[in-house]
């Protein structure tokens, strides 16, 4: 009889720590995932950049230097973008891709800034049709961003929580990080896009 409780009682343990192995992998999962759809978006975003930079170009024969500038933060930030894809679970991915993209949307907001000076552009119908893309795309990544985060955390509290934090370090789950803005305050101003 006491092998009998003694089997059952090891059998229960093994259920339970199953149980939480089980529940961090569905957790990981779901943050990788959400960082999946950020990447679709970051994507989009690297697609329309060329795109606008050849509409530009033409009107902007005097400003290589901003229109190389944006070419240059683009290529920096789809390299961060593919090193964080590879392994979402990296924080140093992460937090470079948090100063690529940083640096990108620096050099869009001259670019942008620059544009104002060029009336012909302005009214271009190609350049509005990408400037309302990109607009677009920007929210999405927004969303999806706080979406990732959403899920780091939760990931984050599940593994830290009793009794997951006991197993969660000898299973192989590390912390994720975050995809903070490395300038909030910049950040949290809205660009100003606009060429009307």
């Amino acid at each position: 009889m006491a092998l009998i409780v003694a089997v059952a009682v090891l059998v229960l343990l093994a259920a339970w720590i199953a149980g939480i192995y089980n529940r961090l992998v569905g957790l990981r999962n779901r943050f990788k995932n959400a960082f999946a759809q950020i990447d679709v978006q970051l994507k989009r975003r690297y697609d329309l950049i060329p795109n606008l930079v050849e509409s530009v170009k033409g009107y902007m024969k005097f400003e290589r230097e901003t229109l190389e500038a944006v070419i240059q933060a683009r290529n920096q930030a789809s390299a961060a973008a593919a090193r964080a894809a590879a392994n979402p679970a990296d924080g140093a991915a992460i937090q470079g891709l948090a100063s690529a993209e940083a640096a990108l949307t620096g050099s869009l907001g001259r670019l942008f800034a620059l544009a104002e000076s060029y009336p012909d552009l302005k009214a271009n119908q190609n350049m509005l049709q990408l400037q309302e893309e990109l607009t677009s795309t920007e929210n999405k990544v927004a969303f999806a961003r706080q979406a990732y985060n959403d899920a780091v955390m939760t990931y984050n509290t599940g593994r830290e929580v009793f009794p997951a934090v006991l197993f969660a370090t000898t299973f192989g789950f590390a912390p994720a990080q975050l995809l903070e803005l490395e300038n909030p305050a910049a950040e949290r101003q809205a660009p100003q896009v606009s060429f009307t």
